[in-house]
């Protein structure tokens, strides 16, 4: 019984520190690097969406790029 405690005690410890340093990290990549949006609606159509129907894409929005400002003639930008 003692032993199992133990074990219960070191898989919380793990995941509150894995925990602890998985969320400033996936933060970090998501506000720096890269984010994953949805787009809806008919106003990007025909190149996303282009059935117009209930459907949605899902894109990879590239932080990175913008904030070296490497956008060129013909990229999509998303203002948010």
């Amino acid at each position: 019984m003692a032993q199992q405690a133990t074990a219960g005690r070191r898989y919380l410890r793990a995941f509150v520190s894995g925990f602890f340093v998985a969320v400033p990290v996936t933060v970090t990549v998501l506000d720096r690097f890269a984010y994953v949006a949805r787009v809806e609606g008919a106003s990007m159509q025909p190149v996303l969406n282009p059935e117009g129907g209930s459907d949605c894409d899902v894109v990879l929005l590239n932080r990175w790029s913008v904030r070296n400002y490497e956008v060129h003639r013909g990229d999509i930008v998303s203002v948010m």
